[in-house]
């Protein structure tokens, strides 16, 4: 039996000597949150189509899926070594790491740096000035100021890529606000940094996202990794597409006939596509959200939207008598409040008295909550949980019957996929259906940010020499 068919099953065992709730009512309010397989491959094949766009020259600009290149043309051989610096940027801690490479061995040391809050809103030549301190300071604690370091790069904001060392930062996120700094090359902006102090010989050969450094840390030992998905507080993936297709890449530098690629495709039906499975909670997260029309996968699929929508399903069955006698607080009336960790706590509790579930509801003041309401929570918890977990699949399934390859590893990191309890066997589920006759598995990475951009430098510091070696050395923008 299915973890859905469990799921189905357990919301139904009511309590005898309680008066049953109506089930027609509930399944009413409840029934656009649960598709079908036509539903999914409807999504799919829309889906493909808006890459196809998005790869286009001609079409990209009107494509929500923007198919961004990212100039990393190959994963780990195996052969990759020495001692490889890493940034990891993504809000307002900062990671330096050394990277040490010997084969399949991976050994790392890190340190982290505050970004002030002055800084973060001041210039952006401040800003990479205390980067560059960072990294003097990480450098010489380690004994590596008389050595050439190559660096990667992972610096989680909005880019434009123009080469695997170069990216223009579109806007800033997460708080930042630097003046200087969009519109410009980072890595430029790094070096320049670093020239200011003289005291540094550190070059940066590649940055990327952190889905990109998923899929290179899973790659390094599974050599049949070929996508990478991010299901966290948002939602991304990368995958391996054969370079002729990848019109938007610019320059012609050598390198193996294929490419990563960053779709976004958290912004997939911002032209209304996915219309046709939006429910009345999507709508109502949608319009309060920061980016109201915007990131429409992502707010179906992602840790960040997934307990207002829960939160949303509930309050309504309330509202009609059918979820604690009618009972309401003014936490469940407070948009946000029911977190997204509630729905893995929920899903995880002991379904013959509930525990969990009856804290939760004590923390958010709802007085009377009995096990028949613990069943109802459960089985909306599941039903929102299992459509974000479908839709990644579907994903998930349009990538690997893309790319037509035989057997594909996919590595898979964020927190909604790490900790919620269902989400990976509900995934293996679904894209078994949406991607019959390929062999595939989900694989947990560990450390993308850091282990993986080490891994792209090592990679472009590799293919370097081998094109070196050649007589052929202009391969800086090509891994």
């Amino acid at each position: 039996m299915s973890v859905a068919d469990v799921q189905n099953r357990q919301w139904r065992k009511f309590d005898p000597y309680i008066v049953p709730v109506d089930k027609n009512a509930v399944e009413n309010i409840l029934r656009p949150l649960d598709l079908s397989d036509d539903d999914y491959h409807t999504v799919m094949q829309s889906m493909l189509d808006q890459m196809e766009r998005g790869l286009g020259a001609a079409t990209n600009d009107t494509a929500p899926i923007k198919m961004y290149p990212t100039y990393v043309r190959a994963v780990p051989d195996g052969t990759e070594s020495g001692e490889f610096l890493a940034l990891d940027l993504g809000g307002t801690n900062f990671r330096v790491l050394l990277v040490t490479l010997k084969g399949q061995e991976v050994k790392m040391d890190s340190k982290i740096f505050l970004i002030p809050q002055h800084i973060m809103l001041g210039s952006g030549k401040h800003l990479f000035d205390h980067i560059a301190e960072c990294i003097y300071r990480f450098v010489k604690e380690h004994n590596l100021m008389e050595r050439k370091l190559p660096l990667g790069f992972t610096f989680s904001f909005p880019c434009r890529q123009k080469g695997l060392a170069r990216a223009m930062l579109t806007t800033w996120t997460k708080g930042f606000k630097c003046e200087g700094v969009e519109g410009h090359d980072i890595v430029a902006l790094l070096h320049e940094a670093i020239t200011r102090r003289g005291d540094l010989n550190v070059e940066c050969l590649a940055v990327i996202n952190d889905t990109v450094g998923a899929l290179m840390s899973c790659a390094h030992t599974d050599r049949k990794c070929a996508v990478g998905i991010i299901l966290g507080t948002g939602s991304n993936a990368c995958y391996i597409e054969k370079l002729e297709k990848v019109e938007m890449a610019e320059g012609n530098e050598p390198g193996p006939p294929e490419m990563l690629i960053n779709t976004e495709w958290g912004a997939f039906g911002d032209d209304g596509s996915l219309d046709f499975i939006t429910t009345d909670f999507d709508r109502q997260v949608d319009k309060h959200s920061i980016n109201a029309g915007k990131q429409r996968y992502e707010k179906f699929i992602s840790g960040m939207y997934m307990g207002e929508i829960v939160r949303l399903a509930l309050e309504k069955l309330r509202k009609n008598g059918l979820l604690f006698g009618g009972e309401g607080s003014y936490h469940m009336a407070t948009r946000g409040r029911f977190y997204t960790k509630y729905v893995s706590e929920v899903e995880s509790d002991d379904t013959d008295s509930f525990p969990m579930t009856k804290q939760i509801f004590q923390e958010l003041e709802i007085e009377t909550v009995t096990d028949q309401d613990c069943r109802l929570v459960r089985h909306v918890c599941a039903l929102v949980s299992r459509r974000a977990a479908f839709l990644s699949s579907a994903g998930v399934a349009c990538i690997l019957n893309k790319m037509k390859r035989p057997e594909v590893t996919v590595a898979v990191d964020g927190s909604l996929y790490r900790f919620h309890p269902h989400f990976h066997d509900l995934m293996m589920e679904k894209t078994r259906v949406l991607a019959p006759g390929i062999r595939y598995k989900f694989m947990l990475s560990e450390d993308g940010s850091g282990k993986g951009a080490a891994l792209v430098a090592a990679v472009a510091n590799r293919i370097l020499a081998e094109q070196k070696a050649k007589g052929n050395p202009e391969t800086s923008s090509a891994v």
